[in-house]
């Protein structure tokens, strides 16, 4: 069944090279129908590859392949919520060393363009603290990193 809500991400040509690496990357995620073009487009040719169904930690996508026309920028992103410094470490660079870059604050962009937010529960949770002097000292932590690094994190929350 096609969801009612699905996102759809443009390509150069490269949708299914990138829901495969997605799906090899993210649990919960999987490679779905791969639609060929019925005729000619302005960027392909007939038989090429020009959408594809996956889904990247349950969310439904759809990439298509629609020429060089169009970037990903870092107004779309995924944030995805790691429990643990090692799932950070593996999905960053997981991205980060396929081709992607690193950014800062958690966030990174794979060799598509395509920007991801890594951001460990204990960030978020320490962000959410009531004691608002510890947020400020875990907001100023964070702006320093890259990657995010938990143990400074929580050193920072303590004080």
């Amino acid at each position: 069944m096609i969801s009612k809500n699905t996102i759809c991400l443009w390509y150069d040509g490269t949708a299914l090279d990138a829901a495969t690496f997605y799906a090899d990357t993210f649990p919960d995620s999987a490679v779905g129908a791969v639609h060929h073009a019925p005729g000619d487009f302005p960027s392909g040719k007939q038989g090429d590859v020009l959408t594809v169904d996956f889904t990247v930690l349950g969310v439904p996508c759809m990439g298509l392949n629609g020429g060089p026309a169009f970037k990903h920028s870092e107004a779309f992103s995924f944030q995805v919520a790691t429990d643990d410094q090692a799932e950070t470490d593996r999905l960053w660079n997981a991205i980060v060393g396929n081709g992607g870059q690193e950014s800062a604050c958690g966030w990174c962009k794979d060799k598509w363009g395509l920007s991801w937010q890594i951001t460990p529960r204990a960030l978020t949770d320490a962000m959410a603290s009531p004691d608002r002097a510890a947020a400020k000292r875990v907001f100023d932590a964070m702006m320093t990193m890259r990657k995010i690094d938990i143990a400074a994190i929580e050193a920072a929350r303590r004080g």
